[in-house]
């Protein structure tokens, strides 16, 4: 496999090529599979879940965990 000259490529491109690479040789689903493994996601999660459950007791939390596992 020829190594790519990405200094004159844009992030676009790269993304694309990249992603042409990727399906090529591990299939579509492997592609998929190797994405969602490494994508960041977005947001802050810690920030959020503080703000969600900031007036939630804890004993709350705990006995719905128990009622889901019924």
């Amino acid at each position: 496999m020829k190594p790519y000259k990405t200094h004159n490529m844009s992030l676009e491109e790269i993304r694309r090529e990249g992603m042409k690479v990727l399906a090529e040789k591990l299939g579509i689903v492997g592609m998929i599979r190797f994405l969602q493994q490494t994508d960041k996601g977005w947001g802050d999660y810690t920030t959020d879940r503080k703000r969600w459950l900031k007036d939630v007791p804890v004993e709350e939390i705990f006995e719905e965990i128990k009622s889901l596992r019924k």
